[in-house]
C-alpha cells in the first residue's frame, strides 16, 4: 500500500530533575551541599532512510515519545542523559507544524535530520550552594508528513493511455497493467538505462479534468511530479473508447496550470502512443496541424519507438 501523507504527535523527553543532597561527616556542623545535575530529556528526530519508500508505517504508529532525563545523584553525580529517538522517512518527505503551519524541512538527502521537539534540559543540582530545581518539559508538536517522490522523470496522461506499458518496456518498475481505466492506484518508480544517462522514471496515475481540484485524488497524484525535472506527456493517438487526442492534451495541460503554474512550465515531451492501432496515423496527422511541437509516435506494446523516446529524454536531461 502506497501511502503519502501521515499525521503523528511527538513529545520530548522531560529533563532529569536536580538533587538536593548535602555530604556531611562527623566533623563538619554543616552540611555541603552535592546534589548532582539531571540529565537532559530525549530529542524527537526525522531522518532520511533509502529502505523506506511510502509513509505506510505512520499509519499505525502516530505517537512518538522521547525517553526522560534520569535524575541527579548525591556526591555531585550526574544524571544520565535519554537517549534520542529516531523516526525514519523515505527522501522526498516534507515536514510541516500543523500548529503553526510552518514548513519546517523538505527532507531529499539520504541521512539527512531534522530535530522536530527537543528534549528538556536537565534541572540543576544544589551544589551550586542554591536550590536545585526541576528539569525543563520536552517540546511536544502535531506534524505533518507528506511525501512527494523524488523522480527524475513523470509520465503523465489520461487514464488508459499506456503509461504503465511504457514503464514496464523502458524501465526495471512492474506496475499493474489491464485494459481498464485507473489501474495505477498510485505512482510506481522505475530506473532506465539510458545510452547517454540513467535515470528515475515515476508512473503517475491517471489525471482527469478537475484533477487540480481533487477530482479523482488527481490533487495527491499531481503533488509528486512537482519534483521532476521533465514530463512524459502521453497521449493515446488512436482515440481508444472514443476519446479526442486534441481534447486530452488540452485537458492535461490545462490542470497542470491550475494547479501550480511552476508545473505547467516544466519541459514537456509529448508521445503519441498506440500508433499500431487503426486510425492512429489519420489522427497524428491532424494533431499535428493544431500542436506545433515535435511528438514521437511510439507503440508502447510493441515495443516501437522507445529507443527515440528515451535517447530523447536523455538529452533533455
Amino acid at each position: 500500500m502506497f501511502i503519502d501523507k501521515a499525521k503523528i504527535s511527538v513529545r520530548a523527553g522531560d529533563g532529569g530533575n536536580g538533587c538536593r543532597s548535602f555530604y556531611r561527616d562527623k566533623y563538619m556542623r554543616q552540611g555541603v551541599p552535592n546534589g548532582g545535575d539531571g540529565g537532559k530529556g530525549g530529542d524527537v528526530i526525522v531522518r532520511v532512510d533509502t529502505h523506506f519508500i511510502t509513509l505506510l508505517d505512520f499509519k499505525y504508529n502516530r505517537h512518538f515519545k522521547g525517553a526522560h532525563g534520569v535524575h541527579g545523584l548525591g556526591n555531585q553525580k550526574k544524571g544520565r542523559e535519554a537517549q534520542d529517538i529516531i523516526i525514519r522517512v523515505p527522501p522526498g518527505t516534507t515536514v510541516t507544524d500543523i500548529q503553526t503551519g510552518c514548513l519546517l524541512r523538505d527532507l531529499t538527502q539520504p541521512g539527512q535530520e531534522l530535530v522536530v521537539a527537543r528534549g528538556g534540559k536537565g534541572g540543576l543540582g544544589n551544589r551550586y550552594r542554591r536550590e536545585a530545581t526541576k528539569g525543563e518539559k520536552g517540546e511536544e508538536k502535531e506534524l505533518l508528513f507528506n511525501l512527494k517522490l523524488i523522480a527524475e522523470v513523470g509520465v503523465i496522461g489520461f487514464p488508459n493511455v499506456g503509461k504503465s506499458t511504457l514503464i514496464a518496456a523502458v524501465s526495471n518498475a512492474q506496475p499493474k497493467i489491464a485494459a481498464y481505466p485507473f489501474t495505477t492506484k498510485s505512482p510506481v518508480l522505475g530506473v532506465v538505462r539510458g545510452q547517454k544517462k540513467d535515470f528515475v522514471i515515476a508512473d503517475i496515475p491517471g489525471l482527469i479534468e478537475g484533477a487540480s481540484q481533487g477530482r479523482g485524488l488527481g490533487d495527491m497524484f499531481l503533488r509528486h511530479v512537482e519534483r521532476t525535472k521533465i514530463l512524459i506527456h502521453m497521449v493515446d493517438m488512436a482515440g481508444f473508447e472514443g476519446r479526442d487526442p486534441l481534447k486530452d492534451y488540452r485537458a492535461i495541460n490545462q490542470e497542470l496550470k491550475a494547479y501550480s503554474p511552476a508545473v505547467a512550465k516544466k519541459t514537456q515531451i509529448l508521445v503519441a502512443n498506440k500508433m499500431d492501432l487503426e486510425g492512429a496515423e489519420v489522427k497524428l496527422a491532424s494533431f499535428k496541424k493544431e500542436v506545433k511541437k515535435k511528438i514521437y509516435p511510439i507503440s508502447a506494446l510493441k515495443r516501437q519507438g522507445l529507443e527515440e523516446l528515451i535517447e530523447a529524454v536523455g538529452k533533455k536531461l
